[in-house]
Order: C-alpha cells, then structure tokens, then sequence
C-alpha cells in the first residue's frame, strides 16, 4: 500500500481516470447493444472496454503498457484458474439437478450438439463427452480473447491500483462490486420484464464478488493476468455452453440456475471465505 498522502492522491487520480474512461468506452458499445442489437460483435467490443481503459489510463500517466503483469513464471496457477470453476460449477449444477430445481437431460441439446459433431445423437454419451471436451479446450481457447479483454483491465490493472491503497480484503469487493455494476444493463437487457430484475442483479453481485476474491488471489501470487483471464473464459464457457444448455428448466429453476440464480454464488461464497482467509494466513 502507498504510504504518503501524496502517492495515495496519485493512486487514486489513476483509478478515477481508468473509471472515467472505463464508462465513456462501456456506453458506446451499450448503447450499441441495447438501442441497435445486442450481436456477438458489440458484446465483444463491451468485454474490450475495461483493455482499452486501461491502456489509456497508461498513455495519460505516462507508464508503460509493460507494466502490466504480463509474464507468468509459475504455470500452476493456470491449472488452478482452469480446475477452480470447474469444481465450484459442477457442485453448484450437482446441488440443482439434485434438488430438482432443474433436471437432466435436455434432449433438444443432445440433438443440436449430434448435428454438430455429426454423431448418432443415439449416443447421447458419447455427444455430451465429445461436445464437453470440446467446448472445455477449443472453446476456451477461443473465448479467451473476450475474456482477456476485460482481465486486462480487472485483475491486469485496476486491482493493483486498489492495492496500494486497500487492504486484500476491501479490494476485492470494491473490484467485485465495480464489475458487477459494469454488467448491469446487460442484466436488465435479460430480466427487464420477468418481474425478477433486483433478484438476479443481486444474486450476481454475490457471486462476482465471491470470484473476485478468487481471482485476486490467483493474480497477486501469479503476479499474471494470465490465470484470471484462463478462469474467465472456463467459467462463462462451463456455465454458458455446458451446464446450463444441458438442464431442463421447471418452475424453479431461474430463480437457481445459471450466473443470475442463487446456486452459484451460494458456492463461490464458500469458496471466496475460504481463498480469504488463504489470503490473510499469506499475508496477501
């Protein structure tokens, strides 16, 4: 942490213009999704915005984009960002499809996914391990770019700005709870009219902060964006592509399932109170 008022002053002058900056670039490319379409193509320029923040925030203080944790000496902690949400997704899923909020198989996307492959959705099997195997490589893969986008800007730069003024603590729910806004009107875009909106803004901020914890953990002792940005891209693709596609919704269901129930951050609470406490014992 900044130990003089003045380089407390400055650290927060930089916060303030990447938060600037951060808004003016996010309301463009929402003001193209939400007033002309909301395609892949403006979702992706969304997900740039927090890179692009950042990269200019540098140019105006004069740092170098360098400065940025752009190396990683120690591959453990991408094997920990890929296994991590796998693990808390597949609890959270286990919980629902156990509880009976929403139930396994959905068929339909049995048979999407054989089309696809061009596998006898007879195998149903062999289509869910192939698709899954799949989507958790090449799919990643190709969702990192996205995801790279705004971990450039969360943990790349925005949480080590918070560092030298907060303590590990109160820097991952001020972090969490600035990117959770940051989704807000895509969220409202979803649920405006299902009578649901507060619950699923709500039940996303807790998990959002509960990830932040999370990935600040694997950042400072990576000393990488690499691993946040990895986890990212497993997270949405597991929840996105896999488990949710696969789950037949009942009457329950929304009010459990997916980023914007309550399952999921009920299980990254957990895991957050855990990597916390890691944090603290670390002396992160």
């Amino acid at each position: 942490m900044s130990n003089t008022l003045s380089e407390k002053r400055e650290v927060w002058k930089t916060i303030i213009i990447f938060l600037i900056l951060l808004t003016a670039l996010s309301s463009i490319a929402y003001y193209a999704i939400l007033k002309l379409n909301p395609t892949s193509i403006y979702i992706g320029a969304l997900m740039m915005s927090p890179a692009l923040a950042s990269l200019f925030t540098l140019k105006i203080i004069k740092r170098p984009i360098s400065s940025l944790p752009w190396s990683l000496k120690e591959l453990k902690y991408l094997r920990l960002s890929y296994i991590t949400p796998i693990l808390y997704v597949s609890i959270a899923y286990a919980l629902i499809w156990l509880f009976a909020f929403g139930n396994l198989i959905n068929t339909k996307k049995i048979l999407q996914w054989s089309n696809e492959l061009g596998i006898e959705s007879t195998n149903q099997t062999l289509v869910i391990v192939v698709m899954t195997l799949l989507l958790l490589t090449v799919g990643v893969i190709k969702n990192l770019g996205s995801t790279l986008g705004e971990e450039i800007g969360w943990r790349g730069f925005l949480i080590f700005e918070l560092r030298k003024v907060m303590s590990f603590k109160a820097l991952t729910i001020v972090s969490g709870i600035i990117w959770a806004i940051w989704h807000f009107p895509i969220i409202d875009l979803m649920y405006i009219s299902s009578g649901n909106l507060l619950l699923h803004m709500g039940a996303f901020t807790i998990m959002i902060i509960g990830i932040s914890v999370i990935l600040a953990y694997y950042t400072f002792k990576s000393n990488s964006l690499w691993p946040a940005a990895l986890y990212h891209s497993v997270h949405n693709i597991y929840i996105q592509k896999i488990c949710t596609p696969l789950t037949i919704t009942n009457d329950n269901t929304t009010f459990w399932i997916d980023e914007y129930g309550f399952m999921i951050p009920i299980i990254t609470t957990i895991f957050a109170i855990y990597f916390w406490r890691k944090a603290e014992k670390e002396n992160l």
